[in-house]
């Protein structure tokens, strides 16, 4: 299973086997951590919550966009929900590609897209209190910590 919600810490290297392969030239990995200063404020942990059916759904979409622009690809995206701490992995992105421009591109794609369209939602834990973060472009707030309604055929 390449697209995953896991509730446990993210093994990189399973992440990156998944994509390892014999025609591979490039295998570029993106490792996105729980920081702990965002726009001025300290943040203590944050809680990451997930629709996970649609979740993986989405996540399966992004791998098949991939494919599309670079058919060559293989990639693999793991995604950490609960309670994470600072500097804890929050996701994985793996991909494989016979030429290195196109796994950092593809890379960088998969990330991006993930942030538009997985509905994955964070609760942001600082010193001075709390916010549940909407979607992961914090362009929409869900103040109750996810959508009211969320349609699984999208």
């Amino acid at each position: 299973m390449n697209y995953k919600i896991s509730k446990e810490p993210i093994v990189i290297q399973e992440v990156i086997d998944k994509v390892v392969e014999r025609n591979a030239g490039a295998v570029t990995t993106f490792i996105g951590t729980v920081r702990e200063m965002t726009k001025g404020k300290k943040t203590l942990f944050l809680i990451y919550e997930a629709y996970e059916p649609m979740a993986i759904k989405k996540l399966e979409q992004i791998g098949s966009e991939i494919k599309e622009r670079w058919p060559d690809v293989e990639t693999a995206i793991t995604h950490r929900v609960g309670k994470l701490e600072i500097t804890d992995i929050a996701v994985v992105i793996a991909v494989s590609t016979p030429h290195r421009n196109d796994a950092y591109e593809a890379n960088r794609y998969a990330i991006e897209r993930i942030k538009e369209i997985v509905p994955i939602w964070k609760k942001e834990h600082w010193e001075d209190g709390e916010t549940w973060v909407g979607n992961q472009l914090e362009t929409v707030s869900y103040p109750k910590g996810k959508p009211e309604e969320v349609d699984i055929n999208d």
